[in-house]
């Protein structure tokens, strides 16, 4: 059987650097970044240097050719504070860089990877006890230029979905609204903010599970709304019981099915937090 030919960008980073061998497993992989290592310095072998930022996208359209998919991972930080703007806004246009060369290139699908910070706004109301859950297809907020940025491209790729931007030309466009893919978050929780550990416990998502997403994501036969549109947005956490961003979508239109549940795989530090906050209740009272 013939692989699908996959485009991964920002593939030195963190969250590709996550997925990537078993990506190379199943799909012949295209790597693009602007450097070859990743964050422990080590070469990450295949990655084409390209920066996907420069406007004449003749000078990396040739990685996109014949692809069948793919997976947005590039992200440029701000080395400043005072630069964040502008960085992310440079964020907002390398995603239509690739928005646009897919389509020019007859790309089928994107898969995003776009962030929880897309929302972020919504967290403020659930850890004040004014909200309890977060769907996908909420009004996306954020008080902030990163989930600014996020809530920016999210939009950005619906409208090439609807074929508007590109003479009814619809790109398909999947984005993943990853949640917390670190296994060292618990870490920083103590029995003096169980809301923290809430949160941590709830965005937790594992390596297979990130993997699984992505795969299911690239592909789905059918990605369509309800009005015909091929764009979805789906959180990717794990089935964790603290989640407290919905992953009904995911379930329903690609089957997603977490196999990671961080009350499970965190169950001895839980219950060592747990019981520090029992004495310190204890004594309290």
């Amino acid at each position: 059987m013939t692989k699908r030919k996959v485009v991964v960008t920002g593939a030195a980073g963190y969250v590709a650097g996550r997925m990537l061998s078993a990506l190379r497993q199943r799909y012949d992989l295209t790597l693009l970044d602007i450097k070859t290592t990743g964050r422990d310095g080590e070469v990450i072998e295949g990655i084409h240097v390209t920066d996907l930022l420069h406007r004449d996208r003749d000078t990396y359209r040739s990685y996109f050719q014949g692809a069948d998919a793919v997976v947005h991972c590039g992200f440029t930080r701000a080395e400043r504070p005072e630069d964040r703007y502008w960085s992310e806004a440079d964020n907002v246009n390398m995603a239509h860089n690739v928005y646009q060369t897919c389509v020019e290139e007859d790309v089928r699908r994107v898969v995003v990877i776009s962030s929880n910070h897309a929302a972020d706004y919504y967290e403020q109301l659930i850890w004040t006890d004014r909200m309890e859950f977060v769907t996908p297809d909420m009004l996306p907020l954020s008080d902030n230029y990163y989930g600014w940025a996020k809530a920016a491209y999210e939009l950005l790729g619906f409208a090439f979905a609807t074929g508007g931007v590109n003479g009814g030309r619809k790109l398909e466009v999947v984005q993943l609204r990853i949640g917390g893919p670190r296994e060292t978050d618990i870490d920083a929780c103590g029995p003096d903010d169980l809301k923290k550990l809430h949160r941590a416990l709830g965005a937790y998502l594992s390596v297979r599970d990130q993997v699984q997403l992505t795969v299911k994501s690239i592909e789905a036969e059918h990605i369509e709304d309800e009005h015909g549109i091929p764009f979805q947005i789906f959180y990717g956490v794990s089935g964790n019981t603290h989640n407290f961003w919905s992953l009904a979508n995911a379930r329903k239109i690609i089957g997603y099915t977490p196999e990671d549940n961080s009350q499970i795989r965190f169950a001895d530090k839980i219950a060592k937090i747990m019981a520090s906050a029992q004495e310190t209740s204890s004594s309290d009272s």
